[in-house]
């Protein structure tokens, strides 16, 4: 009688788990009030358990997800149990990891997007306002070029954070926790292989940064991924976070991280809109050194990628982000620009805040 209620509450509690997830799901207000009300909670109880674990839980919850689709059903057979109870058995397995992958993190996915928080639309183009875009953010990138190392990873860790913890309440990200930081992975030749530089572990809030990370890359990616963490979605979002986060350092090797790691989507945004001569002009306006570096990342990348695992990941990960209110699925993260652009001036990202943004604050970017 006992097992018997606990299977029952068991199944009243994923029930009602899988309900929530569905309402969020088909309304943003109810997925803002989580993302703004439930999951900063919920994450930081998730990274504080696992925080002095010095490697990723992530992947070893999915290995251990695999192993046990496979031994329900082995298990099941020589106990003589009905292919009816191990199927019922699998499914539950299947519900159980799907609520804790939207109850931890997933649910993001269906909050209110940028625009709508920051309460700017998205911007039309405009010829003229797309050209001072791309003056000002090449002028910027040559600028802040420089050959200086980076600071310590902890270091840059308290710095991201202490911005993070200035983005203004509007756009409802939890807070940055000193117990959060990148985890080291086991399958890191794998992820190299996809081209996947960093990613978020929704099972217990954590993220995880490619070992194979180049030093001009670090600093953008690790922001990248911390804003995930802090309740954002969108990729296009992560990289207008990391872009905004990290060109407010005081460092300056981080400043020109910020701006580098733009330069990708700038150079294909500007490629699509402008035509052979503007663009080539553009091009040529970009200092050789960051033309060179951004070459040589991509060769670093082609080189420990492998086409057939990578082609692999390219459709299901398409299809994931399709699945979760994503439609441009991978193109999403070149849609940074259109938030940048969609900024009014004198728009303020961040609080004021005296002495602490003053510390962490080097330099107020171009008003694009």
């Amino acid at each position: 009688m006992k097992t018997k209620r606990l299977r029952y509450t068991r199944w009243t509690v994923e029930g009602v788990l899988a309900v929530f997830i569905l309402v969020c799901r088909f309304s943003p207000d109810c997925g803002e009030w989580y993302a703004r009300e439930v999951y900063p909670l919920v994450s930081s109880l998730l990274s504080a358990c696992v925080s002095r674990i010095p490697f990723s839980l992530e992947e070893w919850i999915v290995v251990i997800f695999l192993i046990a689709l496979a031994l329900v059903p082995l298990s099941g057979r020589k106990k003589g149990v009905s292919w009816r109870r191990i199927l019922r058995r699998e499914a539950e397995l299947l519900l159980i990891v799907w609520c804790w992958f939207y109850a931890g993190w997933g649910i993001n996915y269906f909050r209110h997007d940028f625009f709508v928080r920051s309460g700017t639309e998205r911007a039309e183009y405009r010829a003229e306002t797309f050209g001072r875009f791309l003056h000002a953010y090449a002028d910027s990138l040559n600028k802040t070029y420089t050959e200086r190392p980076l600071p310590s990873q902890d270091t840059l860790e308290k710095e991201l954070k202490a911005v993070f913890a200035s983005v203004s309440p509007r756009f409802g990200l939890a807070r940055p926790r000193p117990y959060q930081h990148p985890k080291q992975v086991v399958f890191n030749g794998l992820y190299s292989g996809v081209g996947v530089l960093g990613f978020m572990g929704p099972f217990f809030s954590e993220s995880q940064l490619n070992e194979k990370l180049l030093p001009v890359e670090y600093p953008f990616t690790c922001a990248h991924e911390y804003s995930h963490l802090l309740g954002v979605s969108s990729e296009a979002e992560a990289n207008f976070w990391a872009y905004q986060v990290c060109i407010r350092s005081r460092h300056p090797a981080v400043r020109y991280s910020g701006y580098f790691g733009l330069l990708p989507y700038v150079l294909s945004n500007a490629r699509s809109l402008l035509d052979e001569t503007a663009y080539a002009k553009l091009v040529a306006s970009v200092r050789p050194e960051a033309l060179d570096g951004l070459r040589m990342k991509y060769a670093h990348w082609d080189a420990l990628y492998s086409p057939f695992i990578g082609s692999i990941q390219e459709t299901l990960y398409s299809w994931y982000l399709k699945g979760n209110r994503i439609p441009s699925a991978q193109k999403n993260y070149a849609e940074v620009i259109g938030m940048i652009l969609a900024l009014p001036e004198g728009y303020d990202l961040f609080e004021r805040m005296p002495g602490k943004r003053a510390e962490v604050l080097h330099e107020t970017p171009p008003a694009f």
